[in-house]
């Protein structure tokens, strides 16, 4: 056997089907189309919607993405603590909602070193950034790290107290 005796088995190829070129061709006048219409005189593009608002346009854009493994903290500075705390003061999540500093612990409440500290205090926390730990021992106060959640674990979130209203019913008035 030689090279140029080479071919593939029998049935294992096929004649490339030519439409649209004229009687001759095994396809017959309408070269597989069918008889008139859009789609027999000419090719639609798939995506083609019949001239209404195509799907792509009519759906809104999305954006970005949302990591559910990302952690989200409550923030405050040592600048704040500074201005809202006097000296000797115990600092802890409760204590900052109850000034406003912020609305929720959300994932753990982390203190960053912004600003200057000259007062004594106790600040309680889950996470210190090096620098505000250092400011505040500096200024003769201590740092107290609460425990974070383990992984997989939702945190514990202190929420603002809202005043709440009782009605009085007839049973209460008796």
């Amino acid at each position: 056997m030689n090279i140029h005796e080479l071919r593939p088995s029998k049935g294992s190829t096929k004649k490339k089907r030519r439409v649209a070129r004229g009687i001759g061709s095994g396809m017959g006048k309408t070269a597989t189309r069918g008889s008139k219409g859009q789609k027999a005189r000419r090719q639609v593009s798939p995506w083609f919607e019949g001239g209404q608002t195509p799907i792509h346009r009519r759906l809104p854009v999305k954006k970005g993405f949302r990591n559910i493994n990302h952690k989200e903290y409550a923030i405050v500075n040592v600048q704040s603590l500074e201005k809202h705390f006097e000296k000797g003061e115990d600092v802890t999540p409760e204590a900052l909602i109850a000034k406003g500093l912020i609305h929720g612990t959300m994932d753990g409440l982390k203190v960053l070193g912004h600003g200057e500290l000259t007062k004594k205090l106790k600040v309680t926390a889950h996470l210190f950034s090096k620098s505000a730990s250092e400011k505040i021992a500096k200024a003769g106060g201590e740092c107290v790290t609460l425990e974070r959640a383990e992984k997989g674990q939702p945190q514990k979130k202190v929420k603002a107290e809202t005043k709440k209203t009782t009605k009085t019913t007839k049973k209460d008035k008796k």
